[in-house]
């Protein structure tokens, strides 16, 4: 047997909790068109981009892209069960784009966001959000009542809060695709460069939290 086999199965025997901590974190991208990749190469999604990101900082990750294009808050919260399977330990959450861009009332987005993070605290998955903000087309008082949603999630449940996913890459069209909305694969790599500090702290604290 070689010697690093060895080794590890040793001190696993005597020490399980050692393996659980060397074991990759089992992390959801709950999304919409943003984290699916929309218009990108499978290497170039949100999540892909993410996972390789982490693992050149030392984190191991069993990374799901539950991105599904088009979905709304209260969409991401009706798959929610089937999107995050029993054993998943940490989720990004990454919804509302299209509720902003639809001029969805945020009171329903408030709700359906709000139900996710419950259900998710109650099967003790840790959850970190990505915050979106609207589009300034639907004018001010709407964008005071959608913008409030994700600082105030953060505060209420007391979880990491990334305050704007497309931060760095909005309305920059060297950054993002011909629609002007979905970033391209250089787009990408901004956002997992300026969210990585974040994710990082919040995938650290999983780690810590099985020993």
């Amino acid at each position: 047997m070689h010697i690093a086999v060895l080794m590890l199965a040793l001190m696993t025997v005597a020490n399980p909790a050692w393996a659980d901590a060397t074991k990759p974190i089992k992390l959801v991208i709950l999304g919409d068109s943003l984290s699916a990749g929309l218009g990108l190469p499978a290497q170039d999604a949100f999540p892909t981009k993410l996972q390789k990101a982490l693992q050149a900082k030392g984190i191991a990750v069993d990374m799901t892209n539950a991105g599904v294009s088009g979905d709304t808050s209260s969409g991401g919260r009706d798959r929610l069960d089937w999107s995050v399977p029993e054993g998943t330990e940490g989720v990004v959450l990454e919804l509302g784009a299209n509720d902003a861009m639809r001029g969805i009332d945020p009171d329903l987005t408030r709700a359906a966001l709000t139900d996710i993070v419950r259900r998710l605290r109650a099967r003790k998955i840790a959850v970190m959000l990505c915050g979106m903000l609207a589009p300034p087309n639907f004018g001010a008082d709407y964008g005071a009542r959608f913008n409030s949603i994700y600082p105030d999630l953060a505060k209420q449940f007391d979880v990491p809060l990334y305050p704007f996913f497309l931060d760095g890459v909005a309305a920059d069209a060297k950054l993002n695709q011909a629609d002007g909305i979905h970033p391209t694969a250089e787009g990408v790599n901004i956002i997992v460069n300026n969210m990585l500090p974040t994710a990082e702290a919040f995938l650290r604290t999983i780690g810590e939290q099985r020993r």
